[in-house]
């Protein structure tokens, strides 16, 4: 989606996952432009880790709210999560 200046516009989305309850991660916020700032501000705040992929957020974008991802996603969420757990390992 592009603004008025033809720029593209941020996008954010977060996923929460319970191995405990869930059966898939669930998207439990997404936004653009200022909202997606401040999905992103919240993130650092709490010190979530934060990952960068336009195309993943494009199709997360997609989903509805609560919404588990679908099996088709699995794949690219592993790569996420294998990213964010090297992260935590680094700390």
């Amino acid at each position: 989606m592009s603004d008025k200046k033809g720029k593209s516009e941020n996008k954010a989305i977060a996923l929460k996952y319970n191995h405990n309850k869930d059966r898939a991660p669930k998207v439990i916020a997404k936004g653009k432009g200022e909202i997606a700032k401040k999905i992103i501000e919240i993130a650092k705040e709490n010190k979530i880790p934060l990952y960068e992929d336009k195309g993943l957020a494009q199709v997360l974008e997609a989903l509805d709210l609560n919404m588990e991802i679908p099996e088709t996603l699995y794949k690219a969420i592993a790569e996420v999560l294998v990213f964010i757990y090297k992260l935590d390992k680094q700390n």
